[in-house]
């Protein structure tokens, strides 16, 4: 199996779990924050439904410079339009693998702000990056959603509010 193949694969599969988790996020709820420190639910759930597009922003840039591009973060207004902010990078994201090549996987991308440069890795490990940021940040908002007491659904197997076990 290609690198490609197994990163649409993965795509393919991380995306049902995040569909469910995104998809019940309470709109009453998107100022909700569980520390002064953390995001609040809309931004941590806008986020998680970005990050897909870091699979074009790898495929078809060689950086990304925040002190260039600073980062504007989309208005969403429910969770109807995030899940379409979701479903939009998913497509985006599947629509570049399938143009790409194998050999640009090995070519480097560069994330920096300015002169301060944060990572320089192959575009396949910023690929994977992002894969890892979707799943880290989608159990992040499942703590926050369990803290609202919101019963949160299985991602590899049923959970435990699914199986009534509390």
């Amino acid at each position: 199996m290609t690198m490609i193949a197994m990163f649409l694969k993965e795509l393919d599969q991380e995306a049902v779990s995040t569909r469910k988790m995104l998809s019940i996020v309470p709109n009453e709820k998107f100022n909700w924050q569980p520390h002064p420190r953390s995001m609040n639910v809309l931004t941590l759930a806008t986020h998680i439904a970005e990050l897909p597009s870091w699979v074009g922003l790898a495929l078809t840039t060689s950086e990304l410079d925040f002190a260039a591009a600073p980062y504007e973060p989309l208005k969403v207004n429910s969770t109807v339009e995030l899940l379409e902010v979701f479903e939009k990078n998913i497509e985006d994201a599947k629509a570049h693998l399938l143009a790409a090549s194998e050999e640009q996987l090995n070519d480097n991308w560069t994330l920096r702000n300015g002169d301060t440069i944060y990572s320089t890795t192959p575009k396949s490990e910023t690929i994977r990056h992002a894969y890892c940021q979707i799943v880290h940040h989608r159990a992040q908002l499942g703590v926050f959603l369990r803290l609202l007491d919101i019963p949160i659904p299985g991602c590899y197997g049923p959970s435990a509010d699914e199986m009534g076990l509390y």
